[in-house]
């Protein structure tokens, strides 16, 4: 549990008012678990998701997790009296969030505009499926029919198997947290101009860029290729990248990559086998003989507990994790000892929920308080003081972070998104980096290419600055540069920063103001900190890999191409980045934020974790079941490899689904007349309309379902998004010109469609060390003789001559 106190947390004093209901709600509850005054605004019968499954005694469960640390007013927005005491709440407030149907806030004359007009310097988020605009506007969607549509559902699963859907809810969840750091950074740029903002975020497009994108960052595995290049047709086969092995009492993933993890497991598997040649120490040697290989470790694994093989094999220096199960994730001695999940009462029952997405200062960020009672807060309305608009001099279409200096260590996916997130939104972001210690999305495997596209794709808008950490001279030139920096990133193992003497502790000891990032596997404290950090192994730890399979099909882990949750850390992180910079404004004083990537997806599973904690054996693999909703899944359409995904979930969407079937007899069975009946016919149900969608393109099936008022989408591929006229009205796409590439690329642009905000500069990556000699000149003082001094001793680094030229 939290130990600072409402008035330490970094958005103290912050009020938001929150109309997020069934979908988004984990926005408010991140910021409220930042400090913020979240207060919901319910109907005076309740929010829906007072009633969402799953319940426990009668209690949402979902409800439960996502809105703890609240405050509740009940008000009827259709009454005089409730409208005018809503206007009361809004004069006194900073940010409000709402997920209405798009037109459905104008209807009460309690639109963004109007708000605006009485609340110039308001920030009014408007979270929609698809936006407040573009063709698909007044389509509706589900988690399952966001996976589809964002081009997610379609590489999920394994080569001649149906796609699968991935478990929880993936896109909701993640969304959340990036329309809490547009949020924050709509409250950031109302500090310094004075002006509010009007911002209207999709769903589809956020999971189009946090899951798995196709504009952006892929992992180092992919040799610099982006998705879109590394994406099947249909689901990708059975990887041996990141093998799985049974063993004694469960599963266990290895990652051996470099020559030295192969020496280790060589070591392991005896002095005998047929695999000892130095040769195969080169992965693509191992590849040739994977098979055999991976038969060896299958055989010495065996007849051993997880438990023993993650012991052996952290000593060995050979990348291992169990994979575990809901139970033994609740259980995990290094999850425990780092109090990531904290005690809940429901009902009267003791259950458990992740305590929170991040540390700072040492202490964790979560769950301060339970979720309201329905208008427990209406007091409140007797107090309010209409809010002061800030004393701001800055110019209305500044980039909100402009005047930030990031000092950037991060490598691979999750280092190079945060450094970009932030680049695009106006710092200057200065990689620091070292050929001796090269970022792995550096590398390319492209002909005729002298930069990967993965990389330029998370190193956009950024300086490259070459410098050799490893010597006393570049630490000293690390500390100048920190006494000027506001933000530094790593995402190395636990403590290497200490030890290269730039922790937190030395940089604020120089520059108080200073705010730190560290990302890491699993977190920078407890038995496991030190463990080598792969997404792989972070998704077996936290229960991800178990639950993303086919339930009838023995080891059918289908995770192995996805990098979640590297995108996702990235903004998670973001957020505590611009509560810590909030904070800073108010205290003068920086901080240090800590993220582990492992509880990060814990959080994302927040709900079926409780569940699990108060009713053992829910939480399973359930494959494209949806569990609450029937019919509903994934369903084949006309064509090759051609699917759509519908989920009904209400009585009326159920009506709609038979009348587009032409199937009165089902609409006029008793047995089918509500969700309960519905789900238990569920094979009877599903059965019909695979049958009526097996002869229809997806296209047609979507566009006649939502017409009908049922949510179903399109299973996406990567390669139609440049045909997705919604995509492009909601202008998702931008595209710019890279030195060393032979061609424009496409990426993807802001973090929210249409906004006040300007849209990011997009300029191009740098190479390595491109602009050492600008910036020792410009940030450091340093004339040209000693710059080149520096250059020669090798505690500079510059950019090769001509390294732009393709080779």
């Amino acid at each position: 549990m939290n130990e600072f106190t409402s008035t330490e947390l970094p958005l103290a004093g912050l009020r938001v008012i929150d109309l997020a209901d069934g979908k988004a709600e984990m926005c408010g509850r991140v910021l409220a678990d930042l400090g913020a005054e979240v207060i919901l605004v319910e109907p005076l019968a309740g929010m829906a998701s007072r009633q969402r499954a799953p319940l426990h005694e009668g209690e949402s469960l979902y409800f439960t997790s996502h809105n703890a640390n609240k405050k509740s007013i009940a008000l009827d927005l259709r009454s005089d009296s409730g409208k005018a005491d809503f206007l009361k709440l809004v004069d006194s407030a900073d940010i409000l969030v709402e997920t209405t149907r798009p037109g459905e806030l104008a209807d009460l004359g309690l639109d963004a505009a109007t708000l605006r007009q009485r609340r110039p310097d308001l920030v009014v988020l408007s979270i929609s499926d698809f936006g407040q605009t573009g063709p698909y506007r007044d389509y509706q969607a589900s988690n399952a029919v966001h996976l589809a549509m964002g081009a997610v559902l379609a590489r999920s699963g394994i080569a001649g198997n149906r796609p699968l859907l991935p478990p929880g809810e993936l896109a909701l969840e993640t969304t959340a947290i990036q329309a809490a750091w547009v949020a924050l950074l709509g409250h950031w740029q109302k500090l310094h101009t004075g002006a509010g903002n009007t911002m209207d975020f999709s769903i589809l497009e956020a999971t189009a860029q946090i899951i798995d994108p196709g504009l952006g960052v892929t992992g180092s595995a992919a040799a610099g290729r982006s998705a879109n290049e590394l994406a099947p047709y249909g689901r990708p086969p059975v990887g041996f990248l990141y093998p799985i092995f049974p063993c004694a009492d469960g599963h266990v993933r290895i990652c051996v990559l470099n020559p030295r993890q192969w020496q280790g497991m060589c070591g392991w598997l005896g002095d005998d086998h047929p695999f000892t040649d130095p040769k195969y120490a080169n992965i693509g040697e191992r590849f040739k003989a994977i098979k055999d290989i991976n038969g060896l470790i299958a055989k010495l694994f065996a007849d051993k507990s997880g438990k023993e093989l993650v012991a052996e094999g952290q000593k060995r220096g050979v990348p291992i994790a169990a994979v575990a199960t809901a139970q033994q994730v609740l259980d995990d001695p290094h999850f425990n000892a780092r109090g990531a999940f904290t005690d809940l009462t429901v009902a009267g029952d003791k259950g458990k929920v992740p305590s929170g997405y991040v540390e700072i200062d040492g202490q964790r960020i979560g769950l301060r308080s339970a979720a309201p009672a329905l208008g427990q807060d209406n007091d409140l309305l007797s107090e309010l003081a209409a809010k002061k608009p800030p004393q701001a001099t800055a110019p209305v279409d500044r980039r909100p972070l402009a005047g930030l200096r990031v000092l950037d260590l991060g490598v691979i996916v999750a280092g190079a998104e945060t450094g970009r997130i932030l680049a695009d939104q106006g710092a200057e972001v200065i990689k620091v980096e070292n050929t001796a210690f090269p970022d792995g999305l550096r590398q390319t495997s492209a002909a005729g290419t002298a930069i990967s596209q993965s990389f330029c794709q998370g190193s956009r808008n950024k300086k490259s600055f070459g410098l050799n950490l490893r010597s006393p001279e570049g630490i000293a030139i690390f500390h100048t540069l920190a006494k000027d920096a506001d933000i530094v990133l790593s995402n190395f193992k636990p403590g290497t920063m200490e030890s290269l003497g730039i922790g937190y502790d030395e940089l604020s000891a120089i520059n108080p103001r200073i705010i730190t990032v560290e990302s890491s596997a699993l977190g920078n404290t407890g038995p496991l900190a030190k463990s080598m950090g792969y997404g792989p192994l972070v998704r077996a730890s936290s229960g991800l890999t178990g639950l993303w399979r086919y339930p009838e099909l023995d080891n059918s882990y289908s995770d192995g191409i996805t990098i979640v949750p590297d995108h996702f850390a990235a903004r998670v992180a973001g957020v505590a980045i611009m509560a810590a910079l909030i904070r800073r404004e108010r205290t003068g004083r920086g901080g240090r934020i800590a993220v582990s990537q492992a509880e990060t997806l814990l959080n994302v599973l927040a709900t079926p974790l409780l569940r699990e904690s108060l009713q053992p054996g829910t939480m399973v693999a359930r494959g494209n079941v949806l569990e609450f909703s029937s019919p509903g899944g994934v369903f084949p359409c006309a064509g090759d490899d051609m699917w759509c995904v519908i989920e009904v979930d209400n009585d009326a969407a159920w009506q709609g689904l038979c009348d587009a079937m032409g199937r009165s007899d089902l609409a006029e069975d008793p047995r089918y007349a509500n969700g309960e009946g519905r789900i238990a016919a569920r094979d009877i149900l599903e059965a019909a309309v695979a049958e009526w969608t097996a002869t229809l393109d997806p296209v047609v099936v979507m566009e006649t379902l939502q017409a009908a008022g049922v949510k179903a989408g399109k299973m996406h591929r990567l390669s139609d998004f440049d045909d997705n006229p919604h995509l492009h009205a909601r202008r998702f796409f931008r595209r710019f010109e890279q030195p060393g590439f032979p061609t424009e690329l496409q990426t993807e642009n802001g973090p929210v469609g249409f906004s006040d905000l300007p849209e990011p500069e997009i300029r191009p990556a740098p190479f390595q060390g491109q602009h050492t000699r600008e910036l020792a000149a410009s940030l450091l003082g340093f004339d040209p003789q000693k710059i080149e001094q520096l250059v020669a001793d090798g505690v500079l680094e510059v950019m090769k001559d001509n390294e732009f030229i393709q080779q």
